[in-house]
C-alpha cells in the first residue's frame, strides 16, 4: 500500500513581511522627508507664510503691552495667558494659510493621488505646520521678555511650549484639511478649533504660569500630564481618521 506524501507549504507570509517592512518604512520616511521639504522649499521661495504669522503674533504682543499697564508682579500672573493667545491667534493664521496654499494651487490633489500612505501627508504637514510655529515662537519669545521684562528662558517653560505646539498642529492639521474644503475655511476653521484645544489651552497657561511664579512641581505636574495625555491621543485619532476626512 503507497502512502502519498503531502508537501507542507513554505511559510511564505513571515518571509515576505520580513523583506518588505524595511522597504515599506523606508518609503513612509522618505514621503514624510518629501512633504517637509516641499513646504519649507515653498515658504522659502514666497515667504507668505511665515512672514504673516510673525507680524502677527508681534502685533498681539505690542497691543497687550499697551493695553495692559501692570505692575511687575501682575505681569507675572498674566505672561502666560497672554502668551498662549499670542500662539493661538499666529497658530491659526498660519494652519490656515498652510492648507489654503495647498487647495489653491491643486497640491493637495497631488498628494492625494500619489501612491504613498495617507499618514505620512498628515504628517509631513503636521510637522511641516510644527517647525513653522516653532520658528515664530523662538522670535517671539525674546520679543515678549524684552517688552514685559519676564524671563521666558526656563526649561519647564520650553517644555511645555514644546507640549503645547505639538497638540496644537496635531489638532489644527487635521480640523484645516476638513474646513479647507469649504468656501467659508477662514471662518470654520476657528469655530472647530477652539472649542477641541481649550483643553490644551488651559493645561499649557496652568503650567506656564506654574513655571514662571515658581509653583512646586507637585502642583504642575498634572497639567504636564494632561498635556501629555492630549498630544497622545489627538495625534492617535487623527492618524486614524485623516484618511477618511480628506476622502471626503
Amino acid at each position: 500500500m503507497e502512502t502519498q506524501k503531502i508537501e507542507k507549504p513554505a511559510p511564505m507570509i513571515e518571509t515576505v513581511l520580513s523583506i518588505e517592512s524595511p522597504p515599506a518604512r523606508a518609503g513612509f520616511l522618505r514621503a514624510l522627508g518629501a512633504i517637509i521639504w516641499k513646504d519649507l522649499a515653498a515658504e522659502l521661495r514666497s515667504r507668505e507664510l511665515l512672514s504673516a504669522m510673525l507680524v502677527f503674533a508681534l502685533l498681539v504682543i505690542l497691543i497687550f503691552n499697551f493695553a495692559l499697564e501692570l505692575d511687575a508682579q501682575t505681569r507675572y500672573n498674566v505672561a502666560a495667558g497672554v502668551l498662549w493667545v499670542t500662539f493661538a491667534f499666529a497658530g491659526t493664521l498660519g494652519l490656515n494659510r498652510s492648507m489654503a496654499m495647498e487647495k489653491d494651487r491643486g497640491c493637495l490633489d497631488g498628494l492625494l493621488l500619489a501612491p504613498v500612505d495617507r499618514s505620512a501627508i498628515y504628517f509631513g504637514k503636521m510637522f511641516g505646520n510644527l517647525i513653522f510655529m516653532l520658528l515664530v515662537e523662538v522670535i517671539v519669545l525674546p520679543v515678549y521678555s524684552l517688552l514685559y521684562n519676564v524671563n521666558l528662558f526656563q526649561p519647564g517653560l520650553i517644555v511645555v511650549t514644546l507640549l503645547g505646539s505639538m497638540g496644537y498642529v496635531a489638532v489644527g492639521t487635521l480640523l484645516a484639511s476638513m474646513a479647507v474644503q469649504t468656501r467659508t475655511r477662514d471662518i470654520l476653521l476657528p469655530i472647530l478649533l477652539f472649542p477641541v484645544m481649550i483643553p490644551l489651552f488651559i493645561a499649557a497657561v496652568k503650567a506656564s504660569g506654574g513655571f514662571l511664579q515658581g509653583i512646586p512641581m507637585d502642583e504642575i505636574w498634572p497639567w504636564l500630564n494632561l498635556l501629555l495625555v492630549y498630544d497622545v491621543v489627538f495625534i492617535a485619532v487623527a492618524f486614524m481618521v485623516f484618511d477618511y476626512i480628506v476622502e471626503e
